[in-house]
């Protein structure tokens, strides 16, 4: 597999999604099977998953949670440096389909889907402290959520780890908040 480093914010969603699958988003387990794995990975040339791989990357999903809740940027560039060399190679510079050099990320032939991941993540979490800082890495706005997500957003006005759920859960809870109010 070889990983392009030319949107590190595509790789911040896949990491984004991956984390929001836990139990401690969610309330239940999500990543339930290799079904949901592919599922997740749809947007990338992958091998079929397997439970083995499930498994694996349930593994990883803790890494990547805890370099998103690391307490300093040092802390998190070397959790994050650390998932990029689970399957890394060295990184090259070659031309995408465009003709402009981009940078790339090979990752080593007998390399575990885990590892594959690993080594995306990694790349893009790195490329997002160095592109927009280390307080992208933030905390669920939404009370009673215990998730974390990387806000790769231009603006960095993100405050959700899953914005169709938590965000909608709060507006309905204020919305009904304010009838109540107003019935009053």
């Amino acid at each position: 597999m070889l990983i392009s480093l030319a949107d590190y914010a595509a790789g911040v969603e896949v990491a984004n999604d991956l984390v929001a699958t836990s139990p401690d988003a969610r309330g239940a387990e999500a990543l339930t099977g290799p079904a949901e794995l592919a599922a997740l990975l749809a947007a990338y040339d992958v091998r079929t998953p397997t439970a083995a791989d499930v498994e694996q990357v349930r593994l990883l999903r803790r890494e990547v949670r805890a370099v998103m809740e690391a307490g300093t940027a040092e802390r998190a560039v070397e959790g994050a440096s650390l998932l990029a060399g689970h399957a890394g190679l060295a990184p090259v510079l070659r031309r995408d389909p465009s003709g402009r050099w981009q940078w790339y990320v090979p990752t080593a032939r007998d390399a575990s889907l885990a590892g594959e991941l690993a080594a995306v993540l990694g790349v893009a979490l790195l490329g997002l402290v160095r592109a927009l800082g280390h307080d992208r890495f933030r905390a669920c706005a939404a009370p009673g959520c215990r998730g974390v997500f990387a806000d790769a957003s231009r603006a960095g006005r993100r405050r959700y780890c899953m914005p169709e759920r938590c965000g909608n859960r709060l507006n309905v809870a204020n919305h009904r908040a304010r009838r109540r109010e107003a019935a009053r």
